[in-house]
């Protein structure tokens, strides 16, 4: 990322006007929409017989709605933080790290509900991203993008075979962990989002208060630390909230792809590269994403539902082709 690029005139008003019609476009027509049409009458009435449906699906939205937040505001970090504008929340071997701690939990733990291993998920992507960030630092020049994104790479692959066999060994636990590696919201309430709003609020003011700091990383280490910057520190405190953020974000919902990714590149076209910008509209358009992604799998094949993580993948592909192909907005 050039310093034009974080300087240049960005379309500020337009995007968070942009940003607040889509939330509140996304999140009537997840309350509203299903298999089958409810009257918004029905939720300020406890006694209409659709109510429950109603409170069911604002719990759903409002747990897709921080989810997608946590996704996006983390892989804009990650792609700040290793100037890789591939970068998204599993460089850091964050989603393999929750699927292997998730498995392992399940099949040798005696962990057999959300609750029980939802801390195995989040402990599992933490310690992850500490291996990646140890072998990464190994050497003079520390962490540096090139060796976090090779280091994450390897743990990951390496994980994830690991997980399969556990999941080969143990039918009960490829039975339990099935949906969840699909990616989904679904079959949640405000008991699961209220467990784990510590960890994303101090994750998501984490991540905001280090914008200026991956602004001066953006220009590269040796100018960073000639501005007075301890990159070291800085890394780990972006590295923390990407943790925090995508830790629990798996663990509740699974390693759902593509938001993480594809959404910072879409808000930088809107409001060039400055963090302090990219930050916060990546957080509220990545939610949204996840929300929509959501109301269209419940009405795509009615009756079943297609789950989030498919249609993410679905949404996203297109978005990311289309934001390449067009060349501009993507380079950090």
């Amino acid at each position: 990322m050039t310093v034009p690029e974080l300087t240049r005139p960005a379309v500020v008003p337009a995007g968070v006007a942009l940003m607040l019609a889509s939330l509140a476009a996304v999140i009537a027509v997840s309350v509203l929409v299903g298999s089958t049409w409810v009257s918004p009458a029905a939720l300020l009435d406890p006694g209409h017989v659709d109510h429950a449906v109603l409170v069911k699906r604002w719990e759903r939205t409002l747990l897709g709605l921080a989810v997608g937040a946590a996704f996006a505001l983390a892989g804009a970090c990650m792609q700040g933080l290793t100037r890789n504008p591939l970068a998204d929340p599993g460089l850091l071997g964050v989603n393999a790290g929750a699927a292997f701690a998730m498995a392992t939990a399940i099949a040798y733990l005696g962990a057999h509900s959300l609750g029980q291993y939802l801390w195995y998920g989040f402990l599992g992507a933490a310690l992850a991203a500490v291996v990646v960030h140890a072998v990464a630092s190994v050497g003079r020049e520390g962490a540096t993008p090139a060796k976090l994104t090779i280091a994450g790479a390897a743990l990951t692959a390496g994980l994830s075979s690991w997980t399969t066999g556990v999941l080969l060994l143990d039918r009960e636990a490829v039975e339990q962990i099935r949906r969840w590696q699909v990616g989904t919201v679904a079959g949640r309430d405000t008991g699961v989002l209220l467990t784990v709003a510590a960890p994303l609020v101090v994750g998501a003011v984490l991540a905001l208060a280090m914008a200026g700091a991956l602004n001066t990383l953006a220009l590269g280490d040796d100018l960073a630390r000639g501005l007075g910057r301890r990159t070291a520190v800085d890394r780990a405190l972006v590295g923390l909230a990407v943790v925090l953020l995508a830790g629990t974000g798996t663990a509740v919902a699974g390693p759902i792809a593509f938001i993480g990714l594809v959404v910072p590149h879409a808000v930088r076209r809107l409001v060039g590269g400055d963090h302090r910008r990219v930050l916060p509209l990546s957080a509220a358009y990545g939610g949204a994403l996840v929300v929509l992604a959501d109301t269209l799998g419940r009405v795509v094949l009615p009756p079943a539902e297609v789950q989030v993580g498919v249609m993410a993948t679905v949404i996203g592909v297109p978005v990311l082709v289309w934001v390449v192909a067009r060349g501009r907005g993507v380079a950090l």
